[in-house]
């Protein structure tokens, strides 16, 4: 059995993007572990957790606030991003690809949010 939350793409998109999170901040230093990493990981995977605990909820607008706040982490990550970027803790071609999978992430969530704003 499936969940819908499951079958939605940009929940596949966002469940993708913190596996690479993940994987790119493996490389980050042992001191930013509580700092950068912490923040940056929580907040990807913010983005997933409030597709999914959204699409649960009985009303459209309760459903638009957790898109609503999905898409608030995913400009946290994008800040964080910069930031790592900054820091030189991500090389740039990773930071151009994870740049661009949220882009399209936050698309997908304005035409999500929308569907339920009507």
């Amino acid at each position: 059995m499936q969940f819908y939350f499951e079958k939605l793409e940009v929940w596949q998109n966002s469940r993708g993007f913190v596996k690479e999170i993940y994987s790119v901040t493996k490389s980050f230093p042992d001191d930013e572990r509580f700092g950068l990493t912490s923040q940056i990981r929580r907040a990807s995977l913010s983005i997933s957790a409030n597709i999914a605990e959204g699409m649960s909820r009985k009303t459209e607008k309760d459903k638009a606030r957790f898109i609503s706040i999905s898409f608030g982490s995913a400009i946290e990550v994008v800040n964080f991003l910069v930031l790592a970027n900054d820091l030189e803790l991500i090389r740039e071609s990773d930071y151009n690809q994870l740049r661009e999978k949220l882009e399209r992430i936050t698309n997908q969530l304005n035409s999500l949010y929308s569907k339920f704003e009507r």
